[in-house]
């Protein structure tokens, strides 16, 4: 095996800037890698246990009858099941042969009850958002350290952008030729390695920026302090309708269920005379807004959350992200004021902004909730980012030092020809994606203020 001398500068401008691109990489994937792999397997995980299983007992199968019993019949028995509980939210069967499910509240626990839908019989009860499902959303989401975990997260991600754009210049073919460059070259040895890395990684690159950019639009400081909140959903639509001070927020329970251009808008209020034809003629209860929801387009699976205190609202609705519908475009909700039966707010997948479109069907791609098709192609899409993990780490491994206690990063040259714009791409990247600014810093202090300081720790980082 050949010990390469990483101290070696490399010749001319275009290879000083190949290798400046590769020790970025290098740097980047050194962070990168165990997180890109985390969320490779969970995503991979949810995605196949949602597939087969379901997420919150969806697919609890009962014998298809003639006659269904009232929903208030149903909830009535989910709600003795579950002593001085309090009924939050049903969601109805998607076929005729699952039962309905009633989420039911008690000391701030959340239970899921599912009710034979023709014989008003308890099914199964169990604790909500704790399956195998969850265990992996919970690591896939903030590596179950709360908000220091979905940093560490958001870090990864954006930086992970960095790693495609350096990754894409090295592979790029200049003299080659494309077809070396989508067609993997097989052999023996690291160059092997090299091939079928670059190739996967020209492939795969282009949907993984999509995977990164609908994740991160989750994330708490660019998703939550920047996108998302110039793409909310404007309040002003609900056409001088009393606003609640809670947001569609309050709505979700250990993860996000709630479209992500509602999230941060503010929740209509009940107790006026606002909104328009709704339950005519009759009480307003859970059979009536049901029957509301059928006659306003909700069929099959759909979700009806119950009123929270005297202002509250019945709230409609059904997302591609909840496993709803495999169509984003038909996403929508629906307020009802809970004591005159009108509709305070209609909103369909038309009336998002742009960026809200975007996330609906980003997040939808992303879930793999689009049906089968979806599943596979995220399953391959996860399986590449494995393979490039796994290979980034045996092509070092074969090029690796033969002394101890080195790293064998590539050489930074001395003199780095446009270095002006290599300064504003990393100042566009910093305020574009502020975690991915902070690791950039992070480490051109270490690279350039430290390391110059300390021989030692150079060589080992070298």
């Amino acid at each position: 095996m050949t010990d390469l001398t990483t101290d070696a500068q490399p010749e001319g401008g275009a290879n000083k800037l190949y290798f400046a691109a590769w020790r970025w990489h290098f740097y980047a994937g050194l962070f990168v890698i165990p997180f890109l792999t985390i969320l490779a397997v969970t995503g991979m995980s949810m995605l196949w246990i949602a597939w087969v299983d379901g997420r919150d007992g969806e697919r609890t199968a009962v014998m298809a009858q003639d006659t269904v019993t009232a929903v208030s019949a149903q909830a009535a028995a989910a709600v003795a099941a579950i002593p001085n509980g309090a009924l939050k939210q049903y969601v109805a069967p998607r076929t005729d042969d699952v039962a309905a499910l009633f989420r039911v509240d008690h000391d701030g626990e959340a239970t899921m009850v599912a009710v034979d839908p023709y014989t008003a019989t308890v099914v199964e009860v169990f604790p909500r958002r704790t399956g195998w499902y969850d265990f992996f959303d919970g690591i896939h989401s903030d590596l179950m350290l709360g908000v220091t975990g979905d940093r560490i997260l958001e870090a990864a991600a954006s930086l992970t952008l960095v790693l495609i754009a350096t990754g894409l210049y090295m592979w790029w073919p200049r003299t080659t030729g494309w077809r070396s460059a989508l067609i993997p070259r097989f052999g023996n040895g690291r160059s092997m390695w090299k091939s079928l890395h670059g190739v996967v990684g020209i492939w795969v690159s282009m949907f993984l920026v999509l995977f990164l950019i609908s994740g991160l639009s989750w994330a708490g400081i660019w998703g939550g302090k920047f996108v998302q909140a110039w793409s909310q959903f404007p309040a002003e639509k609900w056409d001088s309708v009393p606003l609640s001070d809670d947001i569609h927020a309050s709505m979700n329970h250990a993860r996000r269920e709630v479209p992500w251009a509602l999230e941060q808008t503010p929740m209509p209020a009940s107790g006026s005379d606002a909104g328009t034809d709704g339950v005519m003629g009759e009480m307003v209860t859970i059979d009536s807004i049901d029957a509301l929801a059928r006659q306003i387009g909700f069929d099959a699976r759909y979700q009806l959350n119950v009123p929270n205190g005297d202002t509250g609202v019945w709230t409609l609705s059904r997302d591609s992200m909840n496993t709803d519908s495999t169509d984003p475009m038909s996403d929508r909700t629906v307020h009802v004021d809970q004591h005159s039966g009108k509709i305070l707010a209609d909103v369909k997948y038309e009336d998002y902004t742009w960026g809200g479109k975007a996330m609906a069907v980003g997040v939808a791609l992303h879930t793999g909730t689009l049906g089968l098709w979806s599943v596979l192609a995220n399953t391959l899409v996860c399986l590449s980012v494995i393979f490039l993990c796994v290979s980034a780490v045996v092509m070092w491994w074969k090029r690796r030092p033969t002394k101890a206690g080195r790293i064998s990063a590539p050489p930074m040259p001395k003199e780095l020809p446009l270095w002006q714009g290599a300064v504003l791409v990393g100042l566009f990247v910093s305020m574009a994606f502020p975690m991915a600014g902070l690791v950039l810093l992070a480490v051109l202090t270490l690279d350039v203020v430290i390391l110059q300081r300390l021989p030692r720790l150079r060589r080992a980082l070298t």
